[in-house]
């Protein structure tokens, strides 16, 4: 692990390296995601995508979970990197962000302000995780930035089949989002936090209980089927008018194991990928989204890279259905 690097701005542990993958020849006609991606600060504009790695399965294990996400960043690059784009696009890798032993709450400070730094500079920042942990870091550097010390109103829409509400000593994947609320109490106000895909069983009544007192809304993943599309839409549309600013937190392991099998917990339901697509790119195409994070890849876990090719859709959807409007952040 390096020392933070000039790429980057100096804020990542670990330096990017080029994207490869297929190349069918010049011309705006053939291009792929590794022809798109840069790697120099200097040269990113805003309405950029920026990539930033978070190398951590440390929560994944202080919750007791099957460790193997950190490898997670590099599995969704290279799912990504041979995607075809329809237009032309610009985005900067900006490296990752890496747990140096058991350390996680140095590395979410640093991650949080790699993410504030990026979005300062309107970018659009894409959080490749490692374990659910990273929603944290992500939320950290999201609550830096201008547009909310200006009065933005955050918003955070997690995809998951667990509210990750766990009340723990010692922080973890399944903490994040109990953090966040705390962090804001602490300010006197409270998390707008929202959860698609939420699966009964894999939630204990005092987390559900959690969840009420907290003021979370949410829908279950069996409210989620092809046939709640009216009511998946609205839950979108209320959240997206409650908020100016989006950190969108995806857990692959809200899709069903068939598709994501390559997570900690793979889930016996969940959400099929085109409702969970297409909620992602009604997101996106809202002009609001900030920062998205893509948590618990676990290559090691994965079956024909299933996983890591479902999690490089969403990200390819969401960047290519985001809104022409002006930035706001």
């Amino acid at each position: 692990m390096s020392t933070g690097t000039e790429t980057g701005m100096g804020l990542t542990d670990v330096e990017p390296e080029p994207w490869t993958g297929r190349d069918d020849g010049a011309g705006a006609d053939n291009l792929r995601w590794h022809r798109a991606v840069h790697l120099d600060p200097d040269r990113a504009e805003p309405g950029d995508v920026a990539f930033v790695g978070f190398r951590s399965d440390e929560g994944v294990s202080r919750n007791k979970g099957r460790r193997g996400a950190a490898a997670g960043p590099g599995a969704l690059r290279r799912a990504l990197a041979s995607m075809a784009l329809p237009g032309p696009l610009r985005a900067l890798d900006a490296g990752d962000v890496e747990v140096a032993g058991r350390d996680l709450e140095a590395a979410q400070q640093r991650l949080g302000r790699a993410v504030a730094a990026l979005v300062d500079r309107g970018q659009q920042v894409m959080v490749l995780g490692g374990g659910h942990e990273v929603a944290y870091g992500s939320y950290r550097g999201l609550a830096r930035t201008r547009v909310l010390r200006e009065g933005g109103r955050p918003g955070v829409l997690n995809l998951d089949a667990h509210f990750d509400l766990r009340d723990d000593a010692l922080p973890s994947s399944g903490t994040p989002f109990l953090q966040m609320a705390q962090s804001e109490e602490r300010y006197g106000r409270q998390l707008n936090y929202w959860v698609l895909g939420v699966s009964q069983p894999s939630n204990t009544e005092r987390l559900f209980r959690t969840a009420d007192r907290l003021g979370v809304r949410y829908l279950p993943d069996t409210a989620c089927g092809l046939l709640d599309l009216p009511r998946i839409e609205k839950f979108v549309d209320d959240f997206l008018a409650s908020c100016d600013v989006v950190h969108l937190s995806i857990d692959l392991d809200v899709l069903p194991a068939a598709v994501a099998p390559g997570v900690s917990a793979p889930a016996a339901y969940g959400v099929q990928m085109d409702v969970i697509e297409r909620v992602c790119a009604k997101v996106a195409a809202s002009g609001k989204l900030a920062v998205c994070d893509i948590a618990e890849l676990n290559p090691d876990l994965d079956v024909d890279q299933r996983t890591a090719r479902a999690g490089a859709r969403l990200i390819h959807r969401m960047v290519t259905s985001r809104s022409t409007a002006p930035r706001t952040v």
